[in-house]
């Protein structure tokens, strides 16, 4: 018996490791799904400046 369950985690530690490493290719939809993670990251940030310069505008400050 527990010679069973060591098998089978060796077996499974080791598909994990060749699941993990056909997974490091990034794919083009991988590629674009970071560029638009970095376009709403941008967007984010402006938006807060944005933000950030009309609340200083409101209290009679400029920069």
């Amino acid at each position: 018996m527990k010679f069973g369950k060591i098998v089978s985690t060796v077996l499974v530690a080791g598909a994990m490791a060749l699941v993990l490493a056909a997974c490091e290719k990034e794919g083009p939809a991988e590629r674009a799904g970071k560029e638009a993670d970095k376009v709403v990251e941008s967007v984010g940030k402006s938006i807060e400046k944005a933000g950030e310069n009309i609340q200083d505008a409101a209290k009679g400050e400029k920069k």
